[in-house]
Protein backbone atom coordinates (compact mmCIF):
# COMPACT_ATOMS: atom_id res chain seq x y z
CA UNK A 1 0.00 0.00 0.00
CA UNK A 2 1.37 3.37 -0.60
CA UNK A 3 1.55 5.61 1.86
CA UNK A 4 0.39 9.32 1.27
CA UNK A 5 3.01 10.99 1.80
CA UNK A 6 5.50 8.77 0.36
CA UNK A 7 8.50 11.15 -1.70
CA UNK A 8 7.47 14.37 -0.24
CA UNK A 9 9.53 16.14 2.21
CA UNK A 10 8.19 17.54 5.54
CA UNK A 11 9.37 20.10 7.94
CA UNK A 12 8.44 19.89 11.56
CA UNK A 13 10.34 22.85 14.04
CA UNK A 14 9.69 22.23 17.71
CA UNK A 15 10.05 18.78 16.92
CA UNK A 16 12.29 17.92 20.00
CA UNK A 17 9.29 16.81 22.48
CA UNK A 18 5.61 16.90 22.50
CA UNK A 19 3.20 18.14 19.31
CA UNK A 20 6.31 18.28 17.24
CA UNK A 21 7.75 14.59 17.65
CA UNK A 22 4.33 13.07 17.66
CA UNK A 23 3.85 15.27 14.26
CA UNK A 24 7.08 14.01 12.69
CA UNK A 25 6.85 11.09 13.68
CA UNK A 26 3.11 11.19 12.35
CA UNK A 27 4.57 12.05 8.90
CA UNK A 28 7.51 9.85 8.62
CA UNK A 29 5.40 7.13 9.50
CA UNK A 30 2.97 8.17 6.05
CA UNK A 31 6.68 7.92 4.16
CA UNK A 32 7.70 11.92 4.45
CA UNK A 33 11.39 12.45 4.33
CA UNK A 34 11.43 14.52 7.53
CA UNK A 35 13.43 17.60 8.67
CA UNK A 36 13.29 18.04 12.84
CA UNK A 37 13.89 21.16 13.38
CA UNK A 38 14.61 23.11 17.09
CA UNK A 39 16.81 24.93 19.10
CA UNK A 40 17.32 21.51 21.10
CA UNK A 41 19.20 19.65 19.96
CA UNK A 42 19.68 16.23 22.02
CA UNK A 43 15.57 16.05 22.25
CA UNK A 44 15.74 17.06 17.68
CA UNK A 45 18.35 14.24 17.40
CA UNK A 46 16.51 11.25 19.80
CA UNK A 47 12.99 12.20 17.55
CA UNK A 48 15.29 11.41 14.14
CA UNK A 49 16.23 8.53 16.18
CA UNK A 50 12.98 6.99 16.60
CA UNK A 51 12.27 7.94 13.33
CA UNK A 52 15.06 5.51 11.83
CA UNK A 53 14.29 2.56 14.29
CA UNK A 54 11.05 2.88 12.89
CA UNK A 55 12.07 2.48 9.58
CA UNK A 56 11.34 5.81 8.59
CA UNK A 57 14.01 8.72 7.28
CA UNK A 58 14.42 11.98 8.98
CA UNK A 59 17.62 14.45 9.95
CA UNK A 60 18.04 16.93 12.20
CA UNK A 61 19.02 20.88 11.42
CA UNK A 62 19.63 23.21 14.55
CA UNK A 63 17.18 26.08 13.86
CA UNK A 64 16.22 29.04 16.26
CA UNK A 65 13.06 30.63 14.20
CA UNK A 66 13.37 33.51 15.46
CA UNK A 67 16.45 34.08 13.72
CA UNK A 68 16.46 34.92 9.61
CA UNK A 69 19.56 33.54 9.01
CA UNK A 70 19.16 30.84 10.44
CA UNK A 71 15.38 30.23 9.01
CA UNK A 72 16.98 30.86 5.35
CA UNK A 73 19.71 28.44 5.90
CA UNK A 74 17.07 25.38 7.26
CA UNK A 75 14.95 25.71 4.25
CA UNK A 76 18.45 26.08 2.39
CA UNK A 77 19.69 22.84 3.63
CA UNK A 78 16.01 21.49 3.62
CA UNK A 79 16.49 21.72 -0.64
CA UNK A 80 20.03 21.01 -0.77
CA UNK A 81 19.13 17.36 1.13
CA UNK A 82 15.70 16.52 -0.91
CA UNK A 83 15.22 18.72 -3.50
CA UNK A 84 11.66 19.84 -2.35
CA UNK A 85 9.96 21.53 0.59
CA UNK A 86 5.95 19.75 0.65
CA UNK A 87 4.58 20.08 3.87
CA UNK A 88 5.66 22.83 6.52
CA UNK A 89 4.30 22.75 10.05
CA UNK A 90 5.38 25.69 11.76
CA UNK A 91 5.27 24.45 16.08
CA UNK A 92 7.93 25.90 17.78
CA UNK A 93 6.51 27.92 20.28
CA UNK A 94 7.34 28.57 24.09
CA UNK A 95 4.59 29.40 26.71
CA UNK A 96 6.56 31.99 28.20
CA UNK A 97 6.59 33.11 32.03
CA UNK A 98 2.62 33.36 33.70
CA UNK A 99 2.19 36.71 34.90
CA UNK A 100 -0.98 39.34 34.74
CA UNK A 101 -1.06 41.78 31.45
CA UNK A 102 0.46 44.89 33.96
CA UNK A 103 3.40 42.07 35.46
CA UNK A 104 4.27 40.68 32.41
CA UNK A 105 8.18 41.68 31.78
CA UNK A 106 9.49 43.02 28.53
CA UNK A 107 11.64 40.50 28.44
CA UNK A 108 9.09 37.59 28.28
CA UNK A 109 7.03 39.91 26.08
CA UNK A 110 9.66 39.95 23.18
CA UNK A 111 10.77 36.81 23.78
CA UNK A 112 7.70 34.79 23.20
CA UNK A 113 6.40 36.63 20.63
CA UNK A 114 9.80 36.15 18.73
CA UNK A 115 9.59 33.00 18.90
CA UNK A 116 5.64 32.28 18.40
CA UNK A 117 4.69 34.82 16.51
CA UNK A 118 7.81 36.06 14.50
CA UNK A 119 9.01 33.02 14.16
CA UNK A 120 6.24 31.26 12.25
CA UNK A 121 5.99 34.82 9.98
CA UNK A 122 9.84 33.77 9.58
CA UNK A 123 9.21 29.96 8.43
CA UNK A 124 6.62 31.34 5.96
CA UNK A 125 8.77 33.74 4.59
CA UNK A 126 11.36 31.18 3.56
CA UNK A 127 9.08 28.62 2.79
CA UNK A 128 6.90 29.94 0.45
CA UNK A 129 9.04 30.87 -1.94
CA UNK A 130 10.30 27.14 -2.37
CA UNK A 131 6.87 26.39 -2.65
CA UNK A 132 5.61 28.84 -5.44
CA UNK A 133 8.73 27.41 -7.23
CA UNK A 134 7.95 24.02 -6.87
CA UNK A 135 4.09 25.04 -7.67
CA UNK A 136 2.52 24.20 -4.29
CA UNK A 137 1.92 22.79 -0.84
CA UNK A 138 0.96 22.88 2.33
CA UNK A 139 1.70 24.92 5.63
CA UNK A 140 -0.02 24.24 9.02
CA UNK A 141 1.36 26.85 12.12
CA UNK A 142 0.79 25.35 15.47
CA UNK A 143 -1.72 28.30 17.21
CA UNK A 144 -3.90 27.46 20.12
CA UNK A 145 -7.22 27.85 22.33
CA UNK A 146 -5.21 30.49 23.52
CA UNK A 147 -5.36 32.35 19.72
CA UNK A 148 -8.87 32.02 19.94
CA UNK A 149 -10.14 32.72 23.93
CA UNK A 150 -8.44 34.47 26.16
CA UNK A 151 -6.44 32.96 29.63
CA UNK A 152 -5.89 34.67 32.13
CA UNK A 153 -1.90 35.40 33.56
CA UNK A 154 -0.27 34.15 29.69
CA UNK A 155 -0.83 38.09 27.61
CA UNK A 156 2.24 37.53 25.35
CA UNK A 157 1.26 33.99 25.13
CA UNK A 158 -2.27 34.55 24.15
CA UNK A 159 -0.97 37.34 21.78
CA UNK A 160 1.20 35.72 19.97
CA UNK A 161 -1.10 32.79 19.23
CA UNK A 162 -3.66 35.29 18.16
CA UNK A 163 -1.24 36.77 15.74
CA UNK A 164 -0.56 32.91 14.03
CA UNK A 165 -4.00 32.97 13.28
CA UNK A 166 -4.32 36.24 11.85
CA UNK A 167 -1.34 35.69 10.08
CA UNK A 168 -2.22 32.14 9.03
CA UNK A 169 -5.53 33.36 7.41
CA UNK A 170 -3.85 36.46 5.33
CA UNK A 171 -0.68 34.09 4.06
CA UNK A 172 -4.02 31.35 2.60
CA UNK A 173 -5.69 34.18 0.83
CA UNK A 174 -2.67 35.45 -1.00
CA UNK A 175 -1.48 32.17 -2.15
CA UNK A 176 -5.03 30.46 -2.13
CA UNK A 177 -4.54 30.73 -6.20
CA UNK A 178 -0.63 29.20 -6.29
CA UNK A 179 -1.78 25.91 -4.90
CA UNK A 180 -0.05 27.11 -1.34
CA UNK A 181 -2.69 26.02 1.24
CA UNK A 182 -2.08 27.18 5.02
CA UNK A 183 -3.90 26.14 8.09
CA UNK A 184 -3.30 26.47 11.66
CA UNK A 185 -4.46 23.93 15.17
CA UNK A 186 -5.29 25.41 17.95
CA UNK A 187 -4.71 22.81 20.26
CA UNK A 188 -6.34 22.69 23.72
CA UNK A 189 -4.94 21.53 27.12
CA UNK A 190 -2.35 18.62 25.80
CA UNK A 191 0.17 16.35 27.88
CA UNK A 192 3.19 17.94 26.76
CA UNK A 193 6.82 19.43 28.07
CA UNK A 194 5.05 22.78 27.97
CA UNK A 195 1.88 21.95 30.00
CA UNK A 196 4.48 19.83 32.13
CA UNK A 197 6.15 23.03 33.22
CA UNK A 198 3.12 25.07 33.45
CA UNK A 199 1.98 22.82 36.45
CA UNK A 200 5.19 21.75 38.17
CA UNK A 201 4.82 24.34 40.26
CA UNK A 202 1.15 24.30 40.99
CA UNK A 203 -0.29 20.67 40.66
CA UNK A 204 -3.62 22.12 41.96
CA UNK A 205 -3.60 23.87 38.08
CA UNK A 206 -3.10 20.58 36.12
CA UNK A 207 -6.55 19.91 37.90
CA UNK A 208 -8.04 22.76 36.92
CA UNK A 209 -6.62 22.72 33.31
CA UNK A 210 -8.62 19.24 33.05
CA UNK A 211 -11.45 20.15 34.28
CA UNK A 212 -11.90 22.75 31.94
CA UNK A 213 -11.83 19.77 29.05
CA UNK A 214 -15.59 19.15 28.27
CA UNK A 215 -14.23 15.31 27.63
CA UNK A 216 -13.01 15.13 31.10
CA UNK A 217 -9.21 14.63 30.54
CA UNK A 218 -6.41 15.88 28.46
CA UNK A 219 -5.04 15.61 25.38
CA UNK A 220 -2.62 13.45 23.30
CA UNK A 221 0.29 14.89 21.43
CA UNK A 222 -0.20 12.58 18.58
CA UNK A 223 -4.22 13.38 18.49
CA UNK A 224 -2.52 16.69 17.23
CA UNK A 225 -0.72 15.09 14.86
CA UNK A 226 -3.29 13.29 13.20
CA UNK A 227 -5.29 16.65 12.41
CA UNK A 228 -1.70 17.84 11.52
CA UNK A 229 -1.68 15.21 9.08
CA UNK A 230 -5.01 15.60 7.88
CA UNK A 231 -4.74 19.17 6.80
CA UNK A 232 -1.57 18.70 4.46
CA UNK A 233 -3.26 15.59 2.85
CA UNK A 234 -5.20 15.77 -0.17
CA UNK A 235 -8.68 15.05 1.54
CA UNK A 236 -8.18 18.43 3.17
CA UNK A 237 -7.64 19.74 -0.64
CA UNK A 238 -10.70 22.33 -0.32
CA UNK A 239 -9.37 23.89 3.47
CA UNK A 240 -7.14 26.78 3.57
CA UNK A 241 -7.31 29.43 6.44
CA UNK A 242 -8.81 27.63 9.18
CA UNK A 243 -7.89 27.34 12.60
CA UNK A 244 -8.65 24.06 13.68
CA UNK A 245 -9.64 23.67 17.29
CA UNK A 246 -8.26 20.04 18.60
CA UNK A 247 -9.35 20.82 21.96
CA UNK A 248 -11.70 18.46 23.47
CA UNK A 249 -14.50 20.65 23.34
CA UNK A 250 -12.58 23.48 25.63
CA UNK A 251 -13.76 26.72 23.49
CA UNK A 252 -16.99 25.18 22.58
CA UNK A 253 -17.91 25.99 25.78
Amino acid sequence: MTKQFEGKVALVTGGSSGIGRATASAFAGEGANVVVADVLVEGGGETVRMIKEAGGEAIFVKTDVSKATEVEALIKKIVETYGRLDCAINNAGIEGTMAPTADCTEENWDRTININLKGVWLCMKYEIPQMLKQGGGTIVNTASVAGLVGLQGLPAYCASKGGVVQLTRTAALEYAKAGIRVNAVCPGVIRTPMVDRLTAAQPEMKEALTAMEPVGRTGKPEEVAEAVVWLCSDSASFVTGHAMAVDGGFIAQ
